[in-house]
Order: structure tokens, then sequence, then C-alpha cells
């Protein structure tokens, strides 16, 4: 037998397969120095795919890497919206629940657009701008969004 037909593998939990070459299992450093010095082939392979991360935290760390290349800096609702929905929503007397219940949303939704701290949505904005008679959108954010008739 050849030393090409003899093939060491590292780690812990290594396993010997049937059927193919002779395979040697090097489990430490002192195993792994002799496997060297005799000149057998040594193949070293990772597995990613264990839900343990203790014991691999190197493909919890890809995926880290990964996922911050695409970090994109989320746009909220501009101060401007936010003070023009308040102060057209307190014009007509209402409050928060009422305009949450008029455009068929939850209470905290319009506290967070008012608090500018919300991510726009062009179909809610549309639903408050028709419930509160003001534009909140493009130019001239809070003049009255139909002009009066002479």
């Amino acid at each position: 037998m050849s030393d090409w037909d003899s093939v060491t593998i590292i780690g812990q939990k290594a396993r010997i397969g049937g059927g193919g070459p002779r395979q040697q299992v090097a489990k430490t450093s002192g195993q792994l120095n002799a496997a060297l010095r005799s000149g057998s082939v040594i193949g070293t392979e990772k597995k990613y795919g264990s839900t343990n991360t203790k014991s691999n935290p190197e493909g919890q760390r890809l995926t880290k890497l990964d996922a911050s290349d695409d970090v994109v800096a989320v746009k909220k609702i501009e101060a401007s919206v936010g003070k023009a929905i308040q102060q057209a929503r307190q014009e007509k007397k209402l409050t928060q629940k009422d305009l949450a219940t008029k455009v068929n949303e939850k209470p905290n939704v319009i506290n967070d657009y008012e608090a500018g701290r919300a991510i726009p949505n062009q179909q809610l904005l549309g639903k408050l701008e028709r419930a509160l008679g003001v534009k909140l959108r493009g130019k001239n954010i809070g003049e009255p969004l139909f002009a009066k008739k002479q």
C-alpha cells in the first residue's frame, strides 16, 4: 500500500467511511504531526450546518458578515409631516384613536407617524391626507389638500 492510499482525517468527531481507502483519524496535535512527518495525505474539512453554535461559531460569523454587507439605513418619516398630521388632527378635534379608526389603523401607528418614528407607507399617507384634508406628501406639506372654491 502506497502513501497515496492512506488518508488522515483530523478532528474529534471524525468518522471513518466503509469501503474507501484506509483512513486514520488524528485527534491530537501529536498524531497530526506524526502524519505530517510520515508524508501521509491529510484532509481537513469544516462543516457549517450545525445547529450547535458553541462548538462551531465560524458559520455564524460568516452569516453575520454576509448580513452586514447589505445594511441600508431605513428612511423615517420627516418631522414636518408628523407636525402637519398632529396640527390637522387637533384642528379637526380628533384624538389619535379617532384618526386611527378613520383610516383603519392602530392608534400606536398614528403616534409613530406624529413622532417621526414610522417608516413611510404611501397608502397610509394617502388615507391620512383624505381624512385630514391636508397634503402630507411632495411639496407644500401641511397645506389644504383641495383649494377652497370661491
